[in-house]
Order: structure tokens, then sequence, then C-alpha cells
């Protein structure tokens, strides 16, 4: 009997942590607001869950956690404390929202991610960022 409940308890703790944790975004200015807030935040875990898993993303979101690695605390205290400042949420098509916002940390810089449907899911394609 201790066995079958050993096993109860394991097999739910494994459910509950499934993906994190996190729960899927509703529509895409849910999915970009967690992804931006998990970045200002430093939950780099939580913002891959909300990132298109391709090559070039994964490239960028560890290029993004090393620079906010060498963030002092004070600029990381800074970054979680900012607020995210939407300047437009413009839908493009059905699968894809271009998302363009600020942060009160450094207001002067715009920045637009784009966030697409993706197997039912809307998560944010990082690589938007390196295109002019």
């Amino acid at each position: 009997m201790k066995y079958l409940i050993v096993c109860f308890i394991i097999a739910f703790a494994a459910g509950c942590t499934a993906g994190g944790g996190y729960e899927k975004a509703t529509d895409p200015q849910d999915a970009g607001r967690e992804f931006i807030r998990a970045t200002l935040d430093g939950d780099h875990q939580k913002a891959r869950f909300y990132l298109l898993q391709d090559t070039v993303n994964l490239l960028l979101i560890e290029r993004q956690q090393r620079d906010y690695e060498q963030l002092s605390h004070e600029d990381k205290k800074l970054h979680r404390q900012s607020d995210i400042r939407p300047v437009s949420i413009r839908k493009t098509n059905d699968s894809t929202t271009v998302y363009r916002f600020y942060s009160t940390y450094n207001p002067r810089d715009t920045t637009a991610i784009v966030v697409v449907k993706s197997d039912g899911q809307w998560l944010v394609d990082l690589k938007s960022i390196l295109q002019p």
C-alpha cells in the first residue's frame, strides 16, 4: 500500500510540474507579456516556455541570458521592478502578431517582437529582433 501511495505522489508531482508549471498563453498579447516579463525578471526557463523552439531562437535566448547574468545586482533589480508598456499590438494575420513595447527600465528603447501561433500555441519568435 505504501508503494502505491508513493507512486501516486510521484505521478502527481510530475504532472504538476510538466512544462515548468507555466500556463499556455491564451492570445498573442499574453504570450508577449509573459515572455517579456520573464526576461526582465531573469527567469529564462519561463521565457523559453513562451519561445518558439528553433535553433536561432534558442541561441538568442542563451545570449540574452548571458547578457542578463553580466548585469550588476542593481541593474537586475531595476529590470525586475520595471513595467512593460505596450506601444502597439498589431495582428498581421490569424497566426502572427507584432508586439511593440518598451520597459520603464529604458523607456527610449522601443522593441518589437513577433508572436506566432505554432501547433495551437502562441509563442514569441525572437528572430524578429534581427530584422531591420
